[in-house]
C-alpha cells in the first residue's frame, strides 16, 4: 500500500515539515502577498488530494469514494492545525483549515471534470480498434 501511494505520502510528509518547522525558517522568504499563508495552504492540499486521487484512480469509480477519498486530507489538515497549537511558533487556524479544505473541493471538482472526459476518450480508442 505504501509502495501505491508514495507520492501522496511524500507530499503528505512535506507538508507536515512545513506547517510544523518553526516560522523562522520561513522569515527569509520576503513575498509581499496577501492571504500568501491561505494560498499555500489551499496549493497544499489541492495537490495532496490530487495525487491521493491519481493514485488510487482504479478505485475512484464513483463520487461517494471520492468525497471518501478526500476525508483523509481534510482529517490531516485539522490535525495539523491541532498539533501547531502545541509548538511554540505556530499556531493552529480555522483559516488555514478553511483553506485546505478549498484545496481539497477543488481537486476534486477537477477531478470529476476530468475523469468523465478521460473515460470517453478510452472508450473512442476502443470502438476503434478491430476485433480480433
Amino acid at each position: 500500500m505504501l509502495k501505491k501511494n508514495i507520492f501522496s505520502v511524500l507530499i503528505a510528509l512535506a507538508i507536515l515539515y512545513l506547517s510544523l518547522a518553526s516560522s523562522d525558517n520561513f522569515d527569509s522568504v520576503q513575498i509581499d502577498l496577501p492571504w500568501l499563508d491561505k494560498i499555500v495552504h489551499f496549493g497544499m492540499y489541492l495537490t495532496l488530494t490530487s495525487a491521493i486521487l491519481f493514485e488510487n484512480r482504479s478505485l475512484m469509480n464513483t463520487k461517494g469514494r471520492i468525497f471518501l477519498a478526500a476525508i483523509i486530507p481534510f482529517l490531516y489538515g485539522i490535525l495539523i492545525e491541532a498539533l501547531q497549537m502545541l509548538t511554540i511558533s505556530r499556531s493552529g487556524n480555522i483559516a488555514d483549515a478553511l483553506a485546505d479544505l478549498a484545496g481539497i473541493l477543488v481537486s476534486i471538482f477537477i477531478w470529476l471534470l476530468v475523469r468523465p472526459a478521460r473515460r470517453k476518450d478510452q472508450m473512442e480508442i476502443s470502438s476503434e480498434l478491430p476485433d480480433d
